[in-house]
Parts: C-alpha cells; structure tokens; sequence
C-alpha cells in the first residue's frame, strides 16, 4: 500500500535522536481529544524536540480541563488549540490577569462550529434547513439531537441553546454522546447509510470533508448572549448562532518569559484550514493516529512549517527539508 509504505519510510526519517540545546528545557502541550488537536500536538512535539532541543510531554485534556488546569495550576505551558468561543470567562479572567498570552492563530482563516444535518435530508426536506424548521418537523430529523461530549466547550454552549431552542419541548431527545468517537461514528453510520442525523458538529475534520453537511440556520449571531451561553451556570439561556470560531495557540506568561525562543516558535505555527482538512481525511482514510498523520504532514507541506521555525531549528532539521 503506497501510504503504508511512505509512512514507514517517513516514521523512520523522524525518528532522529534529539539534538541538545541548553536553552531549551522541558515543556508541556494540551494534547485536546479531537483529530486536528492531536496532529498540531505532535507536529509542535517533534519540531520542539529535535529542532529546538526541548523535553515535551504531551497532556491529555479538553476545553475545559485545560483552562481550569492554566487557571488553578498554571499549567500546562501551552494550550496548542483553543476554541475561543468555547472557552468561557474562566479564559477571560485568565487573560485580564495576565497569566496567559494569546501567541496567534493556530489554524486560518479559523473554525467553524454549527448544528448539522445531511445534505439528502435538506435536499429532500428543505424546511430543515431552519431551526424552526427542525422544531416543526422533528420526525424528519430522527427525533434526536447529537450533543458533544462533557469536557468540551461546546458541551456547555448546546447544554445553554438546548432549552433556549426548547428542544425537548418540541419532541428533539437529546442524546449526550461519550467520547468524540461516538459522536463522528453516529454521523458517518447514518451518512452511509441515507439515515435522518441532526447535531453539533465542527471543522476542520475528516468527516465535515468526507459527507457533505449542511449547516441548519440558527438565526442571528448575538456577541452577548454567546458569550453568556459559554458558561455552564447561564441562569437565562438565549438563542444565538455560532460565530466564526477564532482557534489560537496560548501560553502561560511565565513560560513565554522562561522560553522566549519556543515561544516565537509556537506564535508562527498556523496551519491552512485545506491543508488540516487534507491530513485530517488522509488520517481517516488510513486508521492513523495522530503522530502518524502528523508525519504526513511533515512530509507533505515541508514549504508552510519549515517558514515557522528560526535559522537554527531550520539546520538542524535540514534532513527532512530537502
């Protein structure tokens, strides 16, 4: 199998030993438990390691878990894919403070959040392609609604528009999935199989790329009331659609200062939304984990993260440029 073999080819071209460097010690990322976090994860992990000499570890965690970690542990040093919108005031107080720094944009031109349904049921029942649509109809829709996982921010802002929507008062049973996995099985089961799915869901991923989606208008976008939806005690939930999702890479202050060299590094680390789509489906398509499809992303877009790293970090991995 061709992919098989290059991956093989390319595991064994990164598994270089790490290269000392005195100014770089150890530093720990946010390993968040979806596809496009673990791949930014591993790909931050290696350039680290073998071109800035550092010791990484990888902590598992989500939304939520990471910003309350920052805020009550000061760690972990980076936190590579954060969904603004999805992270509440706890970010905010974390940023008036001053304990943490917005470095840039992990992903361009950023991310998209929304309720979904498949594009054969809007083809066929258009009137879905509204919320109040949805609310009319929910037989059409399978009578249920697929919510994220606890942990995730987005768990919070559906758990706020849920009864803002009034869902259940309309016959939509919310089903509360357990991991990220269910959550993207439950929409390709029914794709493949021309079946009724409605509910959240996010790109970049393999499965927005793969099954064509649509997204159900939720009405207007109100700052306000999303910023209020973001949080898990909102006494007054209000309808709002989802912004334009802006996903950054964030530090904690003390680590910018102790680590200013990665930090430079990790503020030029922006993936193209195509590109992490495009890795994304090659992972899917190939059972990959996240290290395997950062390797291919390593060796398949050497022109966009090689202009992210300094003169040194770029000798040194001059290997696997060329």
């Amino acid at each position: 199998m061709k992919f098989a073999t290059s991956l093989g080819a390319a595991t064994l071209a990164l598994a270089v030993p790490t290269l000392a460097h005195a100014d770089c010690g150890e530093v720990s990322i946010a390993e968040m438990n979806w596809a496009s976090a673990s791949v930014v994860s591993q790909i931050e992990k290696f350039i680290m390691e073998q071109g800035y000499g550092c010791t990484v570890s990888l902590v598992p965690s989500d939304t939520v878990p990471a910003v309350t970690s920052l805020a009550e542990n000061n760690e972990p040093d980076t936190v590579s894919e954060l969904w603004v919108n999805s992270a509440g005031d706890a970010y905010d107080k974390l940023k008036e403070q001053g304990k943490v720094q917005e470095l840039g944009a992990v992903l361009e031109p950023g991310g998209v959040e929304g309720w979904w349904i498949p594009a054969y049921l809007a083809e066929k029942h258009p009137e879905l392609t509204t919320i109040e649509g949805v609310l009319a109809n929910p037989e059409l829709v399978g009578g249920q609604f697929n919510n994220c996982p606890d942990g995730w921010g987005c768990r919070i802002v559906n758990d706020n528009l849920i009864p803002a929507f009034g869902l259940e008062d309309n016959g939509i049973e919310v089903f509360n999935h357990g991991s990220g996995e269910t959550l993207a099985t439950s929409m390709a089961s029914a794709y493949e199989n021309e079946e009724p799915w409605f509910g959240y869901y996010w790109a970049p991923t393999a499965l927005l790329g793969k099954y064509e989606m649509v997204a159900v208008d939720l009405g207007a976008y109100d700052a306000d009331v999303h910023a209020a939806n973001q949080n898990a005690d909102n006494a007054d939930p209000k309808p709002s659609a989802f912004p334009a999702a802006p996903v950054v890479t964030v530090v904690t202050t003390d680590f910018a200062e102790r680590e200013p060299e990665i930090a430079e590094f990790l503020a030029n680390v922006s993936f193209d939304v195509d590109d992490m789509n495009a890795t994304l489906a090659w992972m899917d398509a190939n059972s990959a984990s996240g290290e395997e499809a950062a390797v291919y992303y390593l060796t398949t877009f050497k022109d966009k993260w090689s202009a992210w790293l300094n003169d040194e970090a770029r000798e040194k991995l001059a290997g696997l440029l060329n």
